[in-house]
């Protein structure tokens, strides 16, 4: 079956110097997402849960697990994902539908970290442990690898003991913020974002939670996103149909359409 792939290509402004923390000239970030509660091409399964594949970074970085293993499966080898090269696992929340792969993944690439937020417990540490990885607690914003950061555990707007991270990816054009779920607030996240990785975040993608949130209040949001410096948005999984809509009205043809198979290229 013929499949589309989506890709958003972003061309870097010729003659920008090397900021801190990028990567040469010429390389890109790909995201792939690999599980989301939509699909962008044909051949994969829709499932309520998020996880996307970070390439071209000095690490290959899964970013969440889905809910279903089997489903995280089936799409990673329809759009030829080699699981095998991943070297470091994040999973933004102990929710079922960002961790129900991880047990799969380590299967095929073992002793490789683990990023958690710092409120895992020493149960599901020994857990990771047992399905072969190397668990990490994260407390504060660190640096995964070049380029790539973790903003470090955040309180959920629902139970400041429950606890979120996000990632952070800082490019020639701004930073790219990638959130699980936003429990902690998507304007929240995103404001807090310049101070783990200096730069305007450009783009946003991910989970935004905002089923429960009236139109009047997605509009709220949508212009505090604005007012930050976002100019491209991609707007999945827990946002909420409405929510989705809104945002895809407001950046038009700067809305990112992800779902399954959706790919999505940044220059460093």
């Amino acid at each position: 079956m013929k499949r589309r792939i989506i890709a958003f290509v972003f061309l870097a402004l010729a003659g920008l110097s090397l900021l801190p923390g990028q990567l040469p000239e010429g390389a890109a970030v790909r995201l792939t997402v690999l599980y989301d509660n939509y699909a962008a091409v044909d051949g994969v399964e829709a499932n309520w849960g998020f996880s996307c594949l970070l390439q071209g970074a000095e690490k290959t970085i899964l970013f969440d697990t889905g809910t279903c293993a089997g489903i995280l499966q089936m799409n990673a080898e329809k759009l030829k994902a080699d699981m095998g090269r991943v070297e470091m696992i994040v999973i933004s929340h102990l929710h079922d539908d960002h961790t129900g792969g991880l047990e799969w993944v380590l299967s095929r690439k073992r002793n490789i970290p683990v990023f958690l937020p710092a409120m895992a417990g020493d149960d599901y540490m020994a857990k990771v442990r047992q399905w072969g990885g190397l668990p990490q607690r994260v407390k504060k914003p660190q640096e995964l690898c070049r380029g790539v950061f973790t903003m470090g555990e955040k309180p959920a707007d629902f139970d400041p003991a429950f606890t979120e991270q996000s990632l952070v990816i800082k490019t020639a054009k701004g930073l790219i913020v990638m959130t699980g779920c936003s429990h902690p607030g998507i304007v929240e996240i995103v404001r807090d974002a310049p101070q783990v990785a200096p730069g305007v975040p450009r783009v946003v993608l991910g989970g935004f939670h905002l089923m429960r949130r009236s139109d009047s209040e997605v509009r709220a949001i949508i212009q505090e996103l604005k007012g930050m410096g976002v100019e491209r948005c991609g707007a999945s999984h827990c946002t909420g149909d409405r929510a989705i809509e809104l945002f895809r009205e407001f950046f038009a043809d700067r809305f990112l359409k992800l779902g399954v198979g959706a790919v999505l290229e940044f220059p460093w």
